[in-house]
C-alpha cells in the first residue's frame, strides 16, 4: 500500500480527537492538541527523516503511531497485518512518496536548521543545497502544505502558535520568513514582552529556548519603518537581549539576478561574536533577463489572456510611452501603466491584471515560480490561483542563497 498524489491534498483532512504522543528527548510533545489525521501524518514525515535520531522505544512509538493512522484512513479494509510488521515502520510503502520528490531531505549532513513560516520552501532550498537537513517545519496554511510535501516529502507541522518550544528538534541554524502582520503592541521597549501577541514573539520564544547558532529572518520593506522604527527597533533589541550579535539590510531581487523588484527585510544573527563581526551585506550584482523566464504563449493557458477590452484599455494608457518586449506591463493603484523589463513585486492581494506580458496576458504558475527563482523541478500541485498567492508571499530563492552561503561558510 503507498499513498497516491490525491491523499497530499491537505485541504480536507478529517477532523477527529485523537490522543497526545510524546516522543522522549528527541520529538517531544508536550500538551499538543492533536486533532486531525493531518498532524499525525505530519509527525510521521518528521520522524521517517529523522529516524536515526530516534531512539528504539521512540521508533516503536512511531510504529504504533503508523499502525493507528493507517486503520483509520483505510477503515482496516487495507491496514490487516500491519502489527505483524517489523520494527523499522519506514520501510512500509506509505513512506515511499516521501522521498520521491525534487528536493528530499538529506541522510548526511553539514548542519540542522528548521524551517518555521514556511511558505512553499523558498528559505529551506539554499540550506538544503549547501549541506543542511531539516528537522522541522511548519505552516498553517493547507495549501502551502500541499506544495511543501510535494517538493520536500515533508508534512509540515500547522499553527506555530500552538506548538511547545521543547518539541522542536534542536538545530544549529532558524529559518524564519515570519508574516507582516500589524505588531499592534510593539513599540513600549519592553524588549521580549513587548513582542507578545505577534507572530515574531513565536520565533523569539524558539531562539530562547534553543539558541541555535545562527538564524535567519525575512519580512518585507516596511518592517524597518513600522512605526517610526519603534517596531523594528524593539525586535532587532529583542534578539540582542537573547543573546545575538546581529546584522540586517534590505535586499532587492533584481540584483541577484531574478527579473522582479522584491525589497525586502533580511535579519542575520549569530551567537558568536567573531562570526557576526565578519558577516556582511557585500553581493556583486547580477544580471538579470526577463526573456529567460517567459514561455512561449502557445504552452500558456488560454485562461491567463486578458480580455480584448483590457488590453485596449492597456494600448491607450501607454500612449506616448516607449514600448518593448519582451516587457511586463504593471499597474499601479490610480491605474497608471509602467512598461518594464521586469516585474514589480509578486502580490498576494494585487488585483488579477496587475501584471502582464507585454501587456496582453498574465503571467503561467511556471513563470511566477522563476519570477522568484525557483528551480525547474519545482512541482506545481495546486491550482494557478495558488501558486500566485503563494509566489506573492515567498522569497526570492536567488537572493536567499547569496546569504546563506555567508551564514554557512561562517558556521
Amino acid at each position: 500500500m503507498s499513498l497516491n498524489n490525491t491523499i497530499w491534498d491537505l485541504s480536507n483532512f478529517p477532523v477527529r480527537t485523537s490522543k497526545d504522543f510524546t516522543l522522549g528527548r528527541h520529538l517531544v510533545i508536550r500538551e499538543f492538541d492533536y486533532q486531525s489525521l493531518y498532524d499525525q501524518m505530519a509527525l510521521l514525515s518528521h520522524a521517517f527523516h529523522n529516524y536515526e535520531d530516534l531512539s528504539k522505544k521512540e521508533r516503536l512509538e512511531m510504529r504504533d503511531i503508523a499502525n493507528d493512522f493507517i486503520k483509520l484512513h483505510y477503515n482496516n479494509s487495507e491496514s490487516t497485518g500491519i502489527d505483524c510488521v517489523a520494527e523499522d515502520w519506514t520501510q512500509l510503502d506509505l513512506f515511499t512518496s516521501l522521498m520521491d520528490v525534487p528536493f528530499p531531505n538529506r541522510t548526511k549532513y553539514k548542519f540542522r536548521f528548521i524551517d518555521l513560516f514556511a511558505g512553499i520552501g523558498g528559505i529551506r532550498l539554499p540550506f538544503s543545497e549547501l549541506g543542511g537537513k531539516c528537522v522541522f517545519s511548519s505552516e498553517w496554511d493547507k495549501k502551502a502544505q500541499t506544495s511543501y510535501i510535494h517538493n520536500y516529502g515533508e508534512i509540515p507541522f500547522g499553527d506555530i502558535t500552538k506548538i511547545k518550544e521543547d518539541f522542536i528538534p534542536a538545530h544549529d541554524i532558524l529559518l524564519a520568513g515570519f508574516p507582516c502582520q500589524a505588531f499592534s503592541i510593539i513599540g513600549k521597549m519592553k524588549g521580549f514582552e513587548d513582542t507578545r501577541g505577534t507572530l515574531f514573539f513565536e520565533v523569539a520564544r524558539i531562539l530562547k529556548h534553543h539558541r541555535p547558532k545562527a538564524f535567519l529572518l525575512e519580512n518585507v520593506k516596511q518592517l524597518v519603518t513600522h512605526d517610526h522604527g519603534k517596531t523594528f527597533e524593539t525586535i532587532i533589541q529583542t534578539l540582542k537581549d537573547l543573546g545575538y550579535f546581529v546584522k540586517w539590510n534590505i535586499l532587492n531581487a533584481l540584483d541577484f539576478g531574478v527579473p522582479q523588484k522584491r525589497e525586502r527585510t533580511i535579519i542575520v544573527g549569530f551567537k558568536d561574536k567573531d562570526k557576526a563581526d565578519k558577516f556582511n551585506f557585500d553581493f556583486p550584482k547580477t544580471q538579470y533577463d526577463l526573456s529567460s523566464i517567459i514561455e512561449r504563449d502557445s504552452v500558456v493557458d488560454k485562461k491567463l489572456f486578458a480580455s480584448e477590452d483590457i488590453c485596449k484599455k492597456r494600448i491607450q494608457s501607454t500612449v506616448g510611452k516607449k514600448l518593448f518586449y519582451p516587457s511586463i506591463w504593471h499597474e499601479n493603484k490610480s491605474g497608471n501603466i509602467s512598461v518594464l523589463p521586469y516585474a514589480c513585486a509578486l502580490r498576494t492581494g494585487a488585483s488579477y491584471n496587475y501584471l502582464l506580458i507585454n501587456g496582453y496576458r498574465r503571467p503561467s504558475s511556471r513563470e511566477l515560480l522563476r519570477l522568484q527563482g525557483f528551480p525547474e523541478n519545482f512541482v506545481i500541485a495546486v491550482p494557478h490561483s495558488d501558486i500566485r498567492r503563494q509566489t506573492g508571499n515567498s522569497v526570492a530563492v536567488p537572493m536567499i542563497r547569496e546569504v546563506a552561503k555567508k551564514i554557512v561558510d561562517l558556521l
